[in-house]
């Protein structure tokens, strides 16, 4: 039963094309009672928080794009631009330590993991992010695996056991994004086994395993929204347009799922200033100001 049970998950995950109506019927049925809503744009008022204090260390396990290709400079990555976003609504600035690697793929079984820049996620996830022991983790694959030929249940399989070993050790918030947008699916010898289908069924995958295992996903795709010039030249990496496109992605699944990222924007409002005026604004329609509201007012 459990072997026939995994299976199923496998198959669910992967999302195979079929026109069998049993297996289309048995598919969609364990759909429907597995899984929980997506968690990247929950329903007002039913937000379960992941987290509920600020962020202290953050950790970016991923390929080339998180590592920062192409941004101009360091500081326009997505990872220290995610950092910055993340610092500005903090009293404590989070520890940001960039991991990803260029070509890297997620696992030794990854059919171009010879061809790949290594060592692969598997390898390297003790010391590279469980050592490091963070609260905030980004783990970002699938554009690589993709294109390097990769099955969605292989790939599948080692993510989750990725995120199995960082559990077994520590318990930080995970986050999953999809797969970057791209429009170059010639790039690179052994990589050019991607297609823009492709890579929307891995982010269906992905977003999949992140709501089975109480994960958070961001759907880089729908931010690209297939928009060729937040590319770079190559046709592949991110430029920096791109990069501020993905951390503001990731950033606002975070705001909308952790209480900790509001804590010191409550303790600010009960103290807030009055700064704004009007005045000027008013006097020209010859209307007159009225005396400045104190914080808390009921008007706008």
């Amino acid at each position: 039963m459990a072997a026939c049970f995994g299976l199923l998950a496998t198959l669910v995950l992967a999302r195979p094309r079929t026109d069998n109506p049993i297996l289309l019927g048995t598919l969609n049925l364990f759909w429907s009672l597995a899984m929980p809503h997506g968690n990247e744009v929950p329903a007002t008022g039913t937000t379960h928080d992941h987290w509920d204090r600020e962020f202290r260390r953050f950790v970016t396990l991923g390929e080339s794009t998180t590592a920062g290709g192409w941004s101009t400079v360091r500081d326009r990555c997505w990872a220290n631009v995610l950092t910055e976003l993340i610092n500005d609504f903090q009293r404590v600035p989070v520890e940001l330590i960039n991991v990803g690697i260029g070509a890297n793929v997620i696992s030794t079984k990854s059919p171009c993991y010879p061809h790949s820049g290594k060592p692969a996620a598997s390898e390297r996830i003790d010391k590279h992010v469980i050592a490091h022991e963070p609260d905030l983790l980004v783990i970002s694959y699938g554009l690589n695996d993709a294109r390097g030929g990769t099955p969605i249940d292989l790939f599948c399989a080692e993510l989750l056991r990725l995120v199995e070993r960082v559990r077994e050790r520590i318990q930080p918030l995970i986050v999953l994004p999809g797969p970057y947008y791209m429009n170059n699916f010639s790039f690179g010898i052994h990589f050019d086994h991607g297609s823009l289908d492709l890579f929307y069924r891995y982010n269906d995958a992905i977003r999949r395993l992140a709501e089975l295992n109480d994960c958070l996903f961001a759907d880089l795709l729908a931010a690209y929204g297939e928009t060729d010039w937040l590319v770079h030249g190559d046709g592949v990496h991110a430029n920096d347009l791109g990069h501020r496109i993905v951390a503001n992605r990731i950033f606002e699944v975070l705001a909308s799922n952790c209480s900790g990222l509001a804590l010191e924007t409550k303790h600010l409002e009960r103290h807030i200033p009055p700064w704004r005026d009007e005045s000027t604004l008013r006097r020209d329609f010859d209307h007159e100001s009225p005396q400045a509201r104190p914080t808390g007012s009921s008007h706008a």
